[in-house]
């Protein structure tokens, strides 16, 4: 369909694009997201690779996106806890607007 042509809902409660940003808007969820891709990554890895995310904001980020479904986590029940995420089915069909938003960011912006 042409950009022209595409018809445009209201912005209200059943608006797409305001649920898809009510979960991945803001600041860290697709940076949280883009650093976990396609692999199964420990907490204190994933703290290293995002500069300048709190370790408050990381575990609340990541509860979110667990709890919204787009992120794995498995704990397992050792001294000192470890801990992996990793994309759920859900999360794996975010990673096409990640790729976008990358390959804009590369093209216009870097």
């Amino acid at each position: 369909m042409n950009y022209s042509q595409k018809k445009i809902d209201i912005s209200d409660e059943k608006c797409p694009v305001k649920a898809s940003l009510s979960i991945l808007g803001g600041k860290w969820p697709l940076i949280i997201l883009y650093q976990i891709n396609n692999r199964i990554i420990r907490y204190g890895e994933l703290k290293r690779s995002i500069p300048g995310i709190s370790e408050k904001m990381l575990i609340q980020t990541l509860n979110q996106l667990v709890e919204h479904k787009l992120v794995h986590k498995k704990a397992y029940p050792e001294i000192p806890p470890r801990v992996e995420y990793s994309l759920t089915n859900i999360g794996y069909n975010s990673l096409p607007i990640i790729d976008k938003l990358e390959e804009f960011g590369r093209a216009h912006l870097l």
